[in-house]
């Protein structure tokens, strides 16, 4: 070992950003592992051997580690105390004392040793390095960049190491670009013998919850919280939201002005469609809001132990409710975590299940609603014609006063005209006195 052997490898630890001290002390356990192995069969003892490298010149000793005693019993494992006074005279009894026994040929040895330790350790470190790094991301988004397809897998650069997106965590449909940039979720970090194994995923509903919480501040801050995703993904996903504030219509604050934030999910999702809904502590209430767009106009709670709930709309709104292959009351279910049994109205009358009292109630309150949107837009009605009706007073007074101005304006010229004929009179009758 030399001084070349060291500064390399500290260019290894600064590229790699590897301890040195660690791997200094690695080097050395690996050079008595070798010690022992060559030497053990040739009389000398190897169980208190220890081996010092020299941090700046790369020196390698080899020393044997022996206690100081009174009389000695096992010469190689034990040092009189006359002969430690020898080497210091400050030894005292039970000390260990470090004495040299380095072989002549340890170096050529030392070094195939070193080289093998240094290369293991170096996969090691850069494996616990990614390991420590992604684990704390778990559960988390990270934006990594596509290098390859290779059987139906993408190969994606996350930063520090290389992940694979398999064919179920790909959103159906989705096709990538070399050194495209996409958003992905990690599911899990997993410490494999073969080194840390990252899964990631562009299906998992954990990906739409991140991403609103990159879209909607109102998120990130705890103001408005998802309280539950169904997704399935490429097609549609439901999303139940609630506010912490009263102020704050959850909503709202995910859609976004104009709908940007909810759109910037949409098309990194490529062009998924999200419904966003308004959740409820009470059952009933969830659930009529899951079925969205679909109206609902009725909820029954048939066993709530085991979450089964039956569900009527009207017969123009069946096919909404349930949606396209049953996709619609399939993600309110996952939605809401209840069993949604959707029949038709004329379906309800025929088995006398309506809730009829609870539909008129319905009625009344709606046909309030109405009466109560159409005494607004009355009144909006009667403001604008007040308003149109000062205008009008506004534009006459106007109008009179411009008149009334004209007048005096068209006065004013004919006295001035009036004076200037006058003046011309005189001019001419003073030219005409003067000539004459």
């Amino acid at each position: 070992m030399n001084q070349e052997f060291v500064e390399a490898l500290r260019e290894i630890v600064k590229e790699k950003g590897i301890s040195a001290d660690l791997l200094f002390t690695t080097i050395e356990d690996a050079l008595v592992t070798a010690y022992k192995k060559n030497y053990a069969k040739q009389g000398v003892s190897t169980n208190n051997v220890k081996v010092i490298m020299n941090r700046e010149n790369g020196e390698i000793k080899v020393y044997a580690q022996k206690k100081v005693v009174d009389f000695v019993e096992e010469e190689i494992e034990e040092i009189s105390l006359e002969d430690a006074k020898e080497i210091d005279p400050n030894y005292e009894l039970d000390d260990i004392i470090n004495i040299e026994v380095t072989p002549k040929k340890f170096g050529r040895i030392a070094a195939q040793a070193a080289k093998q330790v240094v290369i293991q350790r170096i996969k090691e470190e850069e494996r616990r390095i990614v390991y420590n790094e992604y684990i704390e991301k778990e559960e988390d988004i990270l934006t990594g960049t596509v290098l390859r397809k290779d059987k139906g897998n993408i190969l994606i650069n996350v930063g520090k190491s290389e992940a694979v997106l398999g064919p179920n965590e790909q959103i159906p449909g989705e096709q990538f670009k070399f050194n495209e940039k996409i958003k992905l979720y990690v599911v899990e970090v997993k410490n494999t013998t073969k080194g840390p194994q990252v899964l990631i995923s562009r299906t998992h509903p954990g990906l739409v919850k991140r991403l609103f919480e990159l879209e909607v501040p109102e998120i990130y801050n705890g103001i408005v919280e998802i309280k539950s995703i169904a997704r399935e993904a490429g097609s549609r996903t439901k999303i139940a939201v609630y506010s912490n504030d009263e102020t704050v219509d959850p909503m709202g604050a995910c859609v976004g002005p104009k709908g940007v934030r909810v759109q910037n999910i949409v098309n990194e999702l490529k062009n998924e469609k999200i419904d966003i809904i308004k959740w409820s502590k009470f059952p009933d209430e969830l659930i009529s809001n899951s079925l969205s767009p679909a109206k609902v106009i009725d909820v029954t709670i048939v066993d709530e132990e085991n979450k089964a709930a039956k569900v009527v709309v009207d017969d123009s709104q069946l096919s909404l409710a349930i949606g396209k292959e049953g996709q619609n009351v399939r993600l309110a279910a996952k939605l809401t975590g209840w069993k949604i049994d959707i029949k038709s109205k004329s379906q309800a009358e025929k088995e006398g299940t309506l809730n009829l009292s609870k539909i008129k109630d319905d009625e009344i309150l709606e046909n309030k609603e109405e009466d109560k949107e159409e005494k607004i837009d009355l009144n909006e009605e009667i403001d604008t014609i007040i308003e149109d009706t000062k205008e009008e007073d506004v534009s006459l007074s106007e109008k009179e006063e411009e008149t009334a101005q004209e007048e005096v304006n068209s006065s004013e010229e004919e006295e001035n005209n009036e004076e200037e004929n006058i003046d011309t009179e005189k001019a001419i009758e003073d030219i005409f006195k003067d000539e004459f």
